[in-house]
């Protein structure tokens, strides 16, 4: 593993980027066979699990090595560049869909967006938009990552330490969020899309297993089929691809889901990161991880590429952002042909791998000029 990363880290954080842009495109035929399709959680959990995985993977070898202040320092400068980067991706973002919304006359992308409280009150939505209120469609992750990675620097030290209370009491603030109606306030529905007083938790689950993937593991002798916790989670994980695909036929969900099962099931909240979406991604993180314990499998042309893009997650991210609606626009224009669908769904993926490949070639050059400005 160079640098001590884990391509398999890289290669999930890549995937993810690639579901949520297929995800972000309406009526895109690749979009069916995303996480989403195929369980309750989706793309999201993934990138915030593997979004505190890395960050605390990162910031506590400072820690450890500088101490305290440093590493704080280094978090906190980092989630200034976020926000700066949110800032510039907003701006460019609307500037995008009000040029879509120009060319496309079947419907309106800008309401479509989110980016009508930018037409009506363009003064009060620049102001939101510095508080991280105005948030249109596609960009709710990104604010919700600045929030949780400041707050690292709060929790890091005592994370390092004791990692266990850390997690008991963010469950508790988890569990209680909800009743309690704790979230911060944005325009339109008045509230954040993703609650970061719950999904905190999914980023401190993701910090607490960097935490432990430091520590010796103990030996596996028994066979995967005789360990209950991992027949459990695999269970789980059938259990909610067949209820989720099961929606694509109402009469036949209807006819065979009980309504006990249904009534405690419905609804899925993912503002609040409903307790199902959270177990269906833990479950399904552990299988995958049983199921993928070594990296040799990262090696191939195709997963090496979709590690180079979760290497540059931010960067790609942000293409991801301004590609999804010129992809509808495309095929808003092209009245939604297939073909067309499927064009730009793989042409975006491409040049998000492109823009990845060019940072790699950019940040091999710079190391290989470092060496000789020193001479």
């Amino acid at each position: 593993m160079p640098d001590g990363r884990d391509p398999r880290i890289d290669f999930f954080r890549g995937l993810a980027l690639i579901f949520i842009f297929w995800d972000h495109v309406p009526h895109n035929p690749l979009g069916q066979i995303t996480l989403r399709n195929v369980g309750f959680s989706d793309a999201a959990e993934v990138f915030v699990f593997l979004a505190g995985f890395a960050a605390v993977l990162a910031y506590g070898k400072i820690l450890r090595r500088d101490g305290y202040w440093l590493a704080s320092l280094k978090i906190l400068r980092r989630t200034w560049v976020l926000y700066v980067v949110h800032i510039f991706l907003l701006a460019l973002l609307m500037g995008i869909v009000f040029f879509a919304n120009s060319h496309v006359e079947t419907r309106d992308l800008v309401e479509e967006m989110g980016l009508t409280h930018f037409v009506t009150h363009p003064q009060q939505a620049l102001t939101d938009e510095l508080l991280l209120r105005f948030k249109p469609n596609l960009m709710d992750p990104l604010p919700l990552y600045i929030v949780l990675l400041g707050g690292l620097a709060l929790v890091l030290p005592m994370m390092m330490r004791k990692v266990e209370a850390v997690v008991a009491v963010s469950l508790a603030i988890y569990l209680m969020a909800p009743w309690m109606g704790w979230n911060l306030r944005a325009i339109a529905d008045g509230v954040w899309y993703f609650n970061p007083v719950t999904w905190q938790l999914l980023f401190v689950l993701g910090g607490a297993a960097a935490v432990y993937s430091q520590r010796p593991k103990p030996a596996q002798v028994r066979p995967l089929s005789r360990q209950p916790l991992f027949v459990a989670c695999a269970l789980y994980v059938l259990l909610a691809a067949v209820i989720t695909l099961s929606w694509r036929w109402p009469e036949v969900h209807d006819a065979w889901m009980p309504a006990w099962l249904s009534d405690g099931l419905y609804p899925i909240s993912k503002t609040d990161l409903s307790p199902v979406r959270l177990l269906h991604f833990l479950a399904l993180a552990y299988v995958t991880a049983k199921l993928l314990p070594h990296h040799g499998w990262t090696q191939n042309r195709v997963a090496t590429e979709v590690c180079r893009m979760g290497r540059y997650s931010l960067e790609v991210f942000c293409l991801g952002v301004v590609l999804a609606p010129l992809a509808d626009m495309i095929n808003a224009l092209a009245n939604d042909a297939v073909a067309m669908q499927l064009a730009t769904a793989v042409a975006g993926a491409l040049l998000m791998v492109g823009l990845a490949v060019w940072l790699d070639m950019l940040k091999r050059l710079d190391s290989a000029h470092k060496p000789a400005l020193h001479r």
